[in-house]
This record gives C-alpha cells, structure tokens and sequence, in this order.
C-alpha cells in the first residue's frame, strides 16, 4: 500500500482544521469548503506542492491494454450531408386564371355556409 510522508500527514490535518473553523476556501471558486473529502484533497494538493511524499493521483493510472484492446480499430466511413434539392420555380402554365380562383372562392364559402346551417 502507498505510504505518505508525514509533511503530508500534517498539511491534511491543517486543511481539516481550517475546514472546520470555516476558513478554508475552495481553489477555484473561493468558497467555503464544508466537505471532509475536497478538504482532504486541499491538503493532499498543497503537500505535493510543497515537495512531500504523496502517492500519485487516482484518476492517472493507465490500464495496460488486453489483446482484443490493443488491436487497431477500423475507422468508420464518413457520412455526407445529402444535398437538399432546389425549391421549384412556378411557372406561368402552373399560375391559375383568375376566372378559375374566383369559382374556387366561391365553392369553398359555399362549404362554410353549409356545414353553419347544418349546426
């Protein structure tokens, strides 16, 4: 198991001495720390700071690679983006006369007034 030095024994009992009287702040943002563990971790950060033996961090272990691991991966095909096709253009064959928009008008008040008598 690792094994810490002393000078780094002390720094956490400091950080959780402040901690418990209210004075110690957070790093980044300034606040006051109220949780036993990010005190502990203040301690063990200044103890590594000032040179004291601390074992390394968690979070930089490396795992070692088994074989179905170190076997290179094949890169996946890169999708395209599908182009969007133009909007279509109206045409003067396509435009209604107005003759034929004035007996459409007609036949969909027509529906309304009907389906209002029925109710």
């Amino acid at each position: 198991m690792a094994r810490y030095s002393q000078k780094a024994g002390e720094k956490v009992e400091k950080a959780m001495h402040e901690m418990h009287e209210g004075k110690l702040k957070s790093g980044g943002s300034g606040k006051k720390v109220t949780s036993r563990k990010q005190a502990v971790a203040i301690g063990l950060s200044e103890a590594r700071e000032a040179g004291a033996k601390v074992p390394k961090k968690a979070g930089t272990k490396k795992k070692t690679a088994t074989k179905k691991e170190a076997a290179p991966k094949k890169a996946a095909p890169k999708k395209t983006a599908a182009k969007k096709a133009a909007p279509k253009k109206k045409t003067a064959a396509r435009k209604k006369s107005p003759a034929k928009k004035k007996s459409a008008l007609k036949k969909t008040a027509a529906k309304k007034t009907a389906a209002r008598k029925q109710k």
